[in-house]
């Protein structure tokens, strides 16, 4: 069963992502609710300390205004009014009335304090009954529309009232009723109240941004086991079941670890147990393969009968491709990474082993009637580090896969060089014919095992497969690729041994 992996916008939301936003949303809404109750506490701050000018401006304001028997002496110097209306963008408005709402002093402009609740008045007979004397009524109001008397202040402006009842008369005569009105503009007050919440917003959102970058690096931090749990598994080959390394794992993955480390080892001793079938049925099978070989070889030379040799000649070509699968499947067998042979490995010169094994196939090639040869331009030993045994015998195989292919007047030639132009430096053992060729879709079949796309020859598919698991086994890549005009060229590269020369 293979597994399809999800396409990148049909994955789930990065978890490192999902905890900051379930970690930040508190965090804003915090920072949201704090705000509005840092402005609630500063416009309240700012209008008791407002409130507070604006009563004693009034209550100075009423020391101004004496009673005189029935009437009133209004001590209000021109110096005076000057200070209060002196700065234009924080000008005091008062009016002073008697009765009330009968305008006397001041700016005629200030609206009049709200309908006074009578039922909660002490005097009903009195018409400011709902209003205490000489107690601050405070109060929010706006320039009426259609005022022209307060150039300053345009019309609709809101304003801050502060309404003083006062009684005076003598006690000859019955007393009077004054109400004295200063009012601001609610401006400042907005104004001042926007720059304390400025200054509180501030080191709040520098707060915020701080515990985000913490809380960001802390994810990240307590998220960095399932990263490494996560190369771990990513960064290892098909073949590869060692168990992942569980030192650093929390208590949270800890069972996700367990759980994979125990299929795992499952599937390993699911493989081990058919790579020792295969090897023992392998090896159990190759002294009847040769004993059967041995005998139609026998029956072949005794007999005379042309009916019967053929029949014994096909009993021997299927012995001879039976052998030939075995021995493929031993090599494979070795070649595999559990294999100790795979970790068996000795520093050798590449070159020097492709002359004698080139010099071993020469007569094969000559009764095939294929000019075998090394190209021997390059002189200088190719020191590699790797298993001798699999090396040659995937050497071997290329040889043999080309004699097989190649065909009858065809040149094999087997080329082992230093590649400058990979990244580091590697060794390049090349293996080229000019026979048919393959084409690119084959090209890349014929890696497969078991895969066979000619008909000719003996082969049982696993030649190809045997090099390309060798190559894998010593880092090694395998290619093959067109000769011009006609042929294959296969290679495979090597790492060059940290020594290159003795």
């Amino acid at each position: 069963m293979t597994l399809t992996p999800v396409p990148a916008g049909q994955a789930g939301v990065s978890l490192a992502r999902q905890l900051l936003l379930w970690v930040l949303l508190p965090q804003l809404v915090l920072w949201m609710a704090g705000g509005v109750a840092t402005y609630r506490f500063a416009a309240g701050y700012a209008n008791q300390a407002i409130d507070a000018s604006l009563l004693q401006a009034s209550r100075s304001l009423a020391r101004q205004l004496k009673p005189i028997g029935n009437g009133l002496l209004i001590d209000f110097p021109k110096a005076a009014q000057d200070i209060l209306e002196a700065d234009p963008q924080d000008r005091l408005l008062y009016m002073v009335s008697s009765p009330p709402g009968q305008f006397i002093l001041g700016n005629q402009a200030l609206p009049p304090p709200p309908a006074p609740d009578l039922q909660k008045a002490t005097s009903p007979t009195r018409e400011n009954a709902a209003y205490p004397l000489d107690t601050p009524y405070f109060y929010d109001g706006s320039m009426p529309t259609n005022s022209t008397r307060s150039p300053s202040l345009p019309a609709g402006q809101a304003l801050r009232v502060v309404a003083l009842y006062l009684s005076f008369g003598d006690d000859q005569t019955a007393p009077q009723t004054m109400l004295v009105q200063v009012a601001r503009s609610s401006a400042n007050r907005e104004d001042l109240a926007r720059r304390i919440l400025f200054d509180m917003l501030l080191p709040m959102s520098s707060l915020v941004l701080l515990m985000t970058l913490i809380v960001w690096l802390g994810i990240r931090a307590g998220l960095s086991p399932l990263a490494r749990l996560r190369q771990q598994v990513e960064g290892r080959a098909p073949t590869d079941l060692a168990p992942l390394q569980l030192a650093s794992a929390p208590r949270e993955l800890w069972s996700l670890a367990t759980a994979i480390n125990t299929l795992l080892s499952a599937v390993q001793n699911t493989v081990a147990t058919q790579k020792r079938f295969i090897g023992d049925a392998a090896h159990q099978l190759r002294t009847p393969l040769a004993g059967l070989k041995s005998q139609t070889e026998i029956a072949l030379q005794s007999t005379t009968d042309p009916e019967l040799r053929a029949r014994l000649q096909r009993v021997h070509d299927s012995a001879t491709r039976s052998a030939h699968l075995v021995n493929q499947l031993l090599t494979l067998a070795r070649a595999e990474p559990e294999s100790v042979m795979a970790h068996d490995r000795k520093r050798f010169d590449l070159q020097r082993m492709a002359q004698t094994l080139t010099a071993e196939w020469v007569p094969r090639a000559l009764r095939a009637q294929i000019d075998l040869g090394l190209d021997d331009s390059a002189t200088e030993p190719v020191w590699i580090e790797a298993n001798e045994l699999l090396v040659r015998e995937a050497l071997t195989n290329l040889i043999d896969n080309a004699l097989h292919y190649a065909g009858s007047g065809s040149q094999v030639t087997v080329r082992v060089t230093i590649d400058p132009h990979h990244t580091p430096p590697c060794a390049l053992l090349q293996v080229s014919d000019t026979g048919p060729g393959l084409s690119l879709a084959d090209r890349e079949r014929v890696f497969e095992r078991f895969v066979r796309v000619s008909n000719t020859g003996q082969g049982c598919g696993l030649g190809l497969a045997i090099v390309k698991e060798i190559a894998e086994r010593h880092q090694g890549q395998v290619q093959l690729d067109s000769v011009a005009p006609q042929g294959l060229c296969a290679s495979i590269r090597w790492p060059l041994s940290d020594i290159t020369t003795h």
